[in-house]
């Protein structure tokens, strides 16, 4: 099929390396453009290229461990970007955001005066003038209720293939997969499928007048004696998964790799995942880790693995530009 019209990438400055990476699997450069912070916290984007009539596409990372400006400016700027590729008469705006913002954010839990982010996220794209948003592996793929098609289309890629072919190559294949929780088990079954793997479960049990804190997690399935590699979409702080790894253990399972879509490493993330390791250095078992680059770890330790999803996006990106499908790239 014929091209919408010519392509054109432009990044935010926290996503600059993750838009070129994609950019030299199409062959093309990044468009050069820029940031701009003003003293007072306010900012702009200026594109430094001519996209007038042109298919462009907006990088950003939302989340950047050790960087101190927040998810909200990084979306602010995100939309200073999506406004100026429209003030300069692009045909078509697309955003492309590993990570949505405000994904777990889809309901509100029984509490009558709360928001729902992701609606006001999905309204503020759709007033900037974003046609479609493509981002990876959402928490809950719900939130597609939360655009209005005929102004702005959600495209969610399922990484499920994709991860385990990573896996394989890495000699990271277990013997069971598990979900941190019951809420996980369908995308802990996917995997299994595809790795020919057993399947266990996790039930954790929360402290609601917490944020993000496990009281008990219940292992569900037999894990004795095997290697497990723990799935989850999301990890945040990682408390969810240190039980979930503890309890494995508790039930004799000897090998464990993390398995993270998601790896936002939040707070104590990286301390909890260090004594992790050296618990498995203890136990004489081996403790791996896995993440995807939509959230960069440069300074990760020798036991975590990047798994680069740039060039499923390229693919993505070339396929939308040219009226193909996503769902025929996500079963290769």
């Amino acid at each position: 099929m014929s091209a919408r019209a010519p392509l054109h990438l432009v990044a935010c400055s926290d996503a600059m390396d993750l838009a070129e990476a994609v950019g030299r699997e199409l062959g093309i450069p990044v468009s050069p453009s820029r940031d701009v912070w003003f003293a007072c916290g306010e900012a702009k984007h200026v594109i430094e290229r001519n996209v007038r009539g042109g298919d462009v596409y907006v990088f950003q990372r939302p989340i950047v461990p050790g960087n101190p400006r927040s998810v909200y400016d990084r979306l602010m700027m995100l939309l200073h970007a999506v406004d100026a590729a429209r003030l300069a008469d692009a045909d078509r705006v697309t955003v492309i955001l590993p990570y949505l913002p405000g994904s777990r954010q889809d309901k509100r839990k029984g509490h009558v005066r709360e928001g729902v982010s992701t609606g006001l996220f999905a309204r503020m794209m759709q007033a900037a003038g974003v046609s479609m948003v493509i981002t990876v592996a959402p928490h809950d793929e719900a939130i597609m209720g939360c655009f209005d098609p005929s102004r702005t289309v959600l495209e969610c890629i399922d990484l499920t293939r994709a991860f385990a072919r990573f896996l394989q190559d890495h000699q990271l294949v277990p013997d069971v997969v598990a979900s941190t929780d019951v809420g996980g088990l369908e995308a802990a079954r996917g995997y299994a499928q595809v790795l020919g793997a057993g399947l266990a479960a996790l039930s954790k049990e929360r402290d609601y007048r917490q944020t993000s804190v496990v009281t008990q997690t219940t292992v569900i399935g037999d894990v004795a004696g095997r290697s497990v590699l723990v799935i989850d979409d999301i990890i945040d702080t990682a408390g969810s998964m240190v039980s979930a790894v503890e309890a494995l253990w508790d039930r004799g399972a000897t090998d464990i790799v993390i398995g993270g879509v998601h790896t936002l490493m939040s707070g104590p993330a990286w301390s909890r995942m260090r004594a992790l390791a050296m618990q498995a250095r203890e136990r004489g078992v081996r403790f791996r880790m896995v993440g995807t680059t939509g959230v960069a770890h440069p300074e990760a330790p020798e036991w975590y693995h990047s798994f680069p999803i740039e060039p499923l996006l390229a693919d993505v990106v070339r396929s939308v530009n040219a009226r193909g499908s996503v769902r025929a790239l996500e079963e290769r």
